[in-house]
């Protein structure tokens, strides 16, 4: 029975003196998981509702805010309810639907990055041909693509772990990301090939793309006149502010993560909690004051509450 049990319970070991301090992780993800919730649901009413803001990078960011909501909302209940539990453990199952659903997010992210990318490049580098590129079926394949294609990718790697034989039941983090490759008794060589081509498909080739048109971007821009480079300035630097915090949560869960790094508990918590706090908050801050269009409507919506 014991054996059992070990084998369908995964045992999360990421908190520090949890039974110490659970009060005060409690209150602090209950408080971040509502304003997750509240600012990135604020601009995507916003987007939506505006009818100046039915433009393609808007739709974009709607879609790259409302996956932050997904992905908090994949992790925090289970969060706060382990926080105050004695135990913090996921049964394998739950942990793998876990890991789903966080990797089909992150590499959604990445697709939806390369989007924008693309929409900012036609519109600075090709404005003339801007509205026949950028139609309503450009930008439905797109987010289609950006949604679709992540789900088959990740779903094929999910049937490949589930029959794996299992020799550890303990991760070191506080939720089921990467980190679940190192449960596994022997590394599958099928899994790990599969591994790479998903990482190099929707992974590696999206951020070349990226970095290929905000190259084009920059040189078309510096031999512009002044009014292109400050809407190159104003539209495109949320993106990449975006784009590298982004790359570095990415970083940190494929290497640290996935390559066992023997990081302190303590440095491997803050880094954790950075990705669990810090990246869904960053973005609605980031285009809530850096877009010119979304930052109008906020302080117009902000004005109206306090005026009633």
């Amino acid at each position: 029975m014991e054996a059992q049990l070990n084998v369908t319970y995964i045992s999360l070991g990421g908190y520090l003196e949890v039974q110490k301090y659970r009060y005060v992780y409690f209150v602090i993800m209950f408080t971040v998981y509502i304003l997750i919730i509240c600012c990135n649901s604020t601009i995507v009413c916003l987007i939506w509702i505006q009818k100046n803001l039915h433009e393609p990078m808007y739709i974009f960011i709607a879609a790259l805010l409302l996956n932050s909501v997904l992905f908090s909302t994949v992790t925090y209940p289970k969060l706060l309810i382990d926080v105050l539990s004695e135990k913090q453990i996921i049964s394998f199952q739950a942990c793998l639907f876990q890991w789903f659903i966080y990797s089909c997010l992150v590499t959604s992210d990445f697709l939806l990055l390369s989007a924008m990318a693309y929409d900012r490049y036609v519109s600075i580098c090709n404005p003339l041909h801007y509205p026949t590129i950028m139609r309503k079926t450009t930008i439905k394949v797109f987010l289609v693509t950006a949604w679709l294609v992540p789900v088959c990718e990740i779903a094929g790697a999910v049937v490949l772990y589930a029959n794996i034989k299992l020799c550890h039941f303990s991760l070191k983090g506080l939720f089921c990301n990467s980190s679940i490759y190192t449960l596994q008794c022997v590394h599958s060589a099928a899994l790990f090939i599969y591994g790479v081509f998903v990482l190099l498909n929707i992974g590696l080739f999206p951020m070349l793309f990226i970095l290929f048109t905000y190259t084009r971007i920059l040189i078309i821009s510096y031999r512009s006149c002044k009014k292109v480079r400050r809407k190159a300035a104003q539209t495109c630097l949320p993106h990449l502010l975006v784009l590298i915090s982004f790359s570095c949560f990415v970083t940190y869960d494929i290497i640290v993560v996935r390559l066992e790094s023997d990081l302190p508990k303590l440095a491997r918590l803050i880094m954790t909690l950075q990705m669990i706090l810090y990246h869904p908050l960053f973005n609605p801050i980031i285009y809530g004051l850096k877009m010119k269009e979304i930052s109008k409507h906020l302080k117009s919506l902000l004005f109206h509450v306090k005026s009633h």
